[in-house]
């Protein structure tokens, strides 16, 4: 009976000190109370970084890749020579339609003289072949009798011969004009047979190597203009009247948080019918980014102007990989993780919460590694 009295006041003593310590940790836990701030909220919104101006460099006929001028991060002035398909084929080919071409002018030459010889001297006339008998009797008499009796039209023989050359010059003219659109056809398709940079700028990203076999419309390389760059948003549509070109705004860089000025470059005219949003340009200043790079831009949000938003301490929230978070005590005392959307960041360290958290919630000023338990 003595032994359970000693035993029953340990396990009284041990209850009453676990409770002290758990007493001494909540009030050991440094937690501050969500306010409230009118006026001002912005949406974080993320974007990709893209080239000002980017090219797809196709290839425009069949052949074999033998030259290509760099590799990615190349830089080239306009009108360089970056990719070359072999044209020996296209080469061959000009040089039978120049072949050609000198043929039909030779024929044209030849069909002038032929059409001045016979105005000249006409064939129809059949010259006297010596002076023989039977030729002074067909000369003096048949071939006027014949004139006479209907036999033969003189004239008719006549214009006959001289359409006939005249048809010669048209055929061979036509034959040059033939030659000369198969020689331009040709250079066309040589022009097509090299890719030069359509403005200065850099390779972005090569589809083929020198050997490769390409066909028309197969990617040969990505070519754009790094020197300006701009941020790629899709803007949800209930956030698109708050924003006008031209409209400066402010986004947080992922390399190094820096705050950085934006303009509002290019709105475009169609949101998309399935998301919901409306993809915005906006303008970043030189040297800050890369393309590819994330950034966060901060857009107005004109429904919620006059309304209150929570408002915390920045140093309360912490990050699970990129998603902001913060430690909100929880009906039992202790703290729980619960994701949030953070707003714009207000003067004195804080920063208004879009959802997450409300007015009254009570969280970790200064969280550190495992405060806070299970998420909600």
């Amino acid at each position: 009976m003595k032994m359970n009295k000693i035993g029953l006041a340990v396990l009284s003593a041990a209850v009453i000190g676990f409770h002290s310590l758990a007493a001494a940790q909540m009030g050991a836990y440094d937690w501050v109370a969500v306010e409230e701030s009118r006026g001002g909220a912005t949406v974080s919104l993320g974007g990709t970084v893209v080239p000002y101006k980017e090219v797809t460099l196709a290839a425009q006929l069949p052949g074999r890749v033998n030259y290509i001028a760099g590799i990615e991060g190349d830089s080239f002035r306009e009108g360089k020579l970056l990719v070359s398909i072999d044209e020996k084929e296209l080469l061959a080919q000009r040089n039978a339609a120049l072949a050609q071409y000198a043929n039909a002018q030779a024929d044209l030459q030849n069909a002038g003289v032929q059409h001045s010889r016979e105005l000249q001297s006409p064939r129809s006339r059949t010259p006297m072949q010596g002076f023989g008998l039977p030729n002074m009797f067909d000369q003096m008499f048949s071939r006027p009798m014949e004139d006479m009796m209907g036999f033969r039209e003189p004239g008719a023989e006549r214009g006959a011969d001289l359409f006939a050359s005249s048809t010669r010059i048209a055929q061979a003219q036509n034959a040059i004009l033939q030659a000369q659109s198969q020689i331009e056809a040709i250079d066309a398709k040589l022009r097509d047979a090299k890719s030069v940079a359509p403005f200065d700028g850099v390779i972005m990203k090569k589809f083929i190597e020198v050997g490769d076999t390409v066909q028309p419309g197969q990617p040969l390389l990505k070519y754009a203009d790094v020197e300006y760059l701009q941020v790629l948003v899709d803007v949800p549509s209930r956030l698109r009247p708050g924003l006008q070109e031209g409209m400066m705004l402010q986004a947080e860089l992922d390399v190094g948080s820096h705050v950085v000025p934006v303009r509002v470059a290019q709105i475009f005219p169609m949101a998309d019918a399935q998301r919901h949003t409306v993809s915005i340009k906006f303008d970043l200043p030189q040297g800050v980014s890369a393309p590819g790079e994330y950034v966060k831009v901060r857009v107005p949000d004109v429904e919620s102007q006059d309304r209150a938003v929570p408002v915390i301490p920045f140093s309360a929230v912490k990050y699970r990989g990129s998603l902001p978070s913060v430690c909100v005590q929880g009906s039992d005392g202790q703290p729980e993780l619960r994701l949030i959307r953070l707003g714009e960041q207000l003067g004195g360290g804080l920063v208004a919460v879009l959802s997450g958290v409300q007015a009254g919630d009570r969280v970790l000023r200064s969280p550190g590694p495992g405060s806070c338990g299970s998420s909600r």
